[in-house]
């Protein structure tokens, strides 16, 4: 069990603003004597609805199963994955599993994201691309972390459903594009860290092109036969490949698809 930690700034202000209205409502200001009690009334009765679930998730499904990295930890703590699935699966939101979103696609479930995230060995201030943006959750997950986050999505109308959701939540410094993964982010490369959140055959070329020395690819290969999460890492005479487990993601769409 991982012991609670405080919120981040972030999210935190979120919550602020529904603490301040509900506050505004009463006629007079407490007494100086009423303040501390009341202080504690707030936090036996959070105004973030999923910060049990979201505690249990990080306690027995992300520490609890194995991840070290007190940052990924603390992110996944931080991020209120609720924020980023459909209204009729936010109930869920926080089991380990992987929950739809439309246009055929889903989120991935909570180990797998943090998986993937600690897989990377971030540091502050790491020029991360994320390949199949989705709901935005691994993105917001990264940002928390303090990467500097670039992500693609192929489908126009859920990018643009998940650029409003990063705008409504403050992340205005993720950078988003509507467009084939296939090519990358040439523009904003190299990267010190590549995910990719959907399954090929062979990871595209000009991904590992994009990718600094010392840097680190985590991506899903295979196919409907049989899928494995691996971890590439780019050196002066090549790359390095290690495989963390077998995994089932839905298929890498664009150029990557067609065949010759």
């Amino acid at each position: 069990m991982v012991s609670a930690m405080p919120r981040s700034p972030r999210w935190a202000d979120l919550s602020l603003a529904l603490v301040v209205l509900v506050a505004c409502k009463n006629d007079e200001p407490p007494k100086a004597t009423e303040r501390e009690p009341a202080r504690e009334h707030a936090k036996a009765q959070p105004t973030d609805m999923f910060a049990r679930d979201r505690e249990r998730m990080v306690s027995e499904t992300i520490a609890g199963r194995g991840i070290k990295d007190e940052r990924v930890i603390e992110a996944m703590r931080a991020v209120p994955r609720h924020e980023f699935v459909p209204l009729d699966v936010r109930d869920h939101a926080y089991d380990d599993r992987p929950q739809p979103i439309g246009f055929g696609l889903t989120i991935s479930q909570p180990y797998i994201v943090a998986t993937m995230t600690e897989a990377v060995q971030l540091h502050a201030g790491d020029r991360v691309l994320e390949i199949g943006t989705g709901s935005g959750y691994q993105a917001a997950v990264l940002a928390e972390m303090a990467a500097d986050v670039y992500t693609i999505e192929i489908v126009e109308e859920l990018a643009n459903r998940t650029r409003a959701t990063f705008k409504r939540l403050g992340l205005d410094d993720i950078h988003l594009k509507i467009g084939d993964g296939y090519d990358g982010w040439p523009d904003a490369g190299p990267f010190d860290a590549i995910l990719v959140t959907a399954a090929s055959p062979t990871v595209p070329q000009p991904l590992y092109d994009q990718l600094r020395v010392g840097g680190k690819l985590v991506a899903p290969v295979g196919d409907d036969s049989g899928q494995y999460l691996k971890v590439f890492t780019r050196t002066r005479d090549g790359l390095t490949a290690t495989t963390l487990m077998e995994v089932r993601f839905g298929p890498m769409i664009g150029k990557v698809r067609v065949t010759p």
